[in-house]
C-alpha cells in the first residue's frame, strides 16, 4: 500500500508492507503513479535485470528508486512489475515494463529525483513503513 503526502514543493510518498521486498515493489509503485497518471495501461512487455549493493536499507531504497529513475530517464521505460529479492548487502529485481507510448500513457508528474531529506525505513509492529520524498 502507498499514499502521497504534502511536502513543501515536492511529493512525499508513503510505503506499508508486510516485508522488505514487498516494500521496495509497493515503493516503485508508488513512483510510476506519481510518473503515469493510467499505471495499469502499462505492458508488461519488456524485462530488465537490477543489482544494486548496500548495507543500509534506507539507502537501498534510495538506489532502488533512483535507478528505476534512471531507467525512465534514458530508456523511456514505464515499469509496472517487479520482483524483488533482498540478500545481505544487496538487492536483486527482475523489472518489468515497456516504453513510453504518448498515445496511450498520460503523464502526470516528472520525477527528477529522490531526496535524502525525510528517507526513512522502518520495522512496525504490523510491517514495515518507508517515506521517501520525491523532487517533481
Amino acid at each position: 500500500m502507498f499514499e502521497w503526502f504534502d511536502h513543501t514543493a515536492d511529493l512525499g510518498l508513503r510505503v506499508r508492507a508486510h516485508d522488505l521486498p514487498t516494500l521496495f515493489a509497493e515503493a516503485a509503485r508508488g513512483l510510476f503513479a506519481t510518473i503515469v497518471e493510467n499505471p495499469d495501461a502499462i505492458g508488461l512487455v519488456e524485462t530488465q535485470n537490477v543489482q544494486l549493493t548496500g548495507d543500509a536499507i534506507d539507502y537501498l531504497i534510495f538506489d532502488w528508486l533512483q535507478e528505476l529513475i534512471f531507467l525512465f530517464d534514458t530508456q523511456h521505460l514505464l515499469l509496472g512489475g517487479w520482483q524483488v529479492e533482498l540478500l545481505p548487502g544487496r538487492l536483486r529485481a527482475v523489472v518489468q515494463g515497456e516504453a513510453w507510448d504518448p498515445a496511450r500513457h498520460v503523464l502526470a508528474h516528472e520525477v527528477k529525483a529522490i531526496t535524502y531529506h525525510g528517507l526513512k525505513v522502518q520495522q512496525e509492529s504490523e510491517g514495515w513503513l518507508a517515506e521517501v520524498i520525491l523532487d517533481i
